[in-house]
């Protein structure tokens, strides 16, 4: 059996030696890249079974070059890295095609289980959250950084703070 082989884009360097190195322990064939050409041409010139995609690519969007990966070679598992992790670009990861999305730091093992856990059963892979879910996720987030307080919460929402009262009521009914 031939092992596998995965992709790494990232422009880190000493972050894609690290993570070639531990791969290479757990049996796994790995090539690292650096930008969006060197990740095209590779891909053109290679099989692989898995990739890390690093969001940012010195300037250049990770997100844009999902969708390329995943013409060049459809069957290609494609996860997500990124040091500013956000709901927003995650969403928007696996929208365009990502198996997962993980914030770094990321261990191997962590690594590994972003592939695995969604493998074993394809039909868990997250569904993302809905523009409500992301707006209540957000205006909870703003809440607790005003301690609770719905005048400060608006302002800082630039909404007026009946609507937001209004959202708040709607959410606490809606969840009970």
């Amino acid at each position: 059996m031939n092992p596998e082989s995965w992709l790494l884009i990232d422009d880190d360097t000493a972050f894609l030696e690290v993570l070639k190195r531990s791969l290479a322990r757990h049996g796994i064939e790995a090539s690292g890249v650096h930008s969006h050409a060197e990740a095209l041409a590779t891909l053109d010139g290679g099989e692989f079974q898995k990739c890390v995609l690093d969001l940012n690519l010195a300037g250049e969007s990770g997100l844009q070059l999902l969708p390329e990966l995943l013409a060049r070679q459809p069957g290609l598992e494609i996860l997500v890295l990124t040091g500013y992790g956000s709901i927003a670009t995650a969403v928007e990861a696996m929208r365009r095609g990502a198996v997962n999305y993980l914030c770094k730091p990321v261990s191997i093992s962590q690594l590994m289980r972003g592939f695995e856990a969604l493998a074993s059963t394809p039909e868990l892979r997250p569904e993302p959250p809905s523009v409500e879910e992301m707006e209540w996720e957000h205006i909870q987030r703003i809440l607790n950084e005003h301690e609770g307080n719905v005048s400060a919460t608006a302002r800082a929402l630039n909404m007026h703070r009946r609507t937001l009262q209004r959202k708040l009521q709607k959410h606490s009914r809606w969840r009970s």
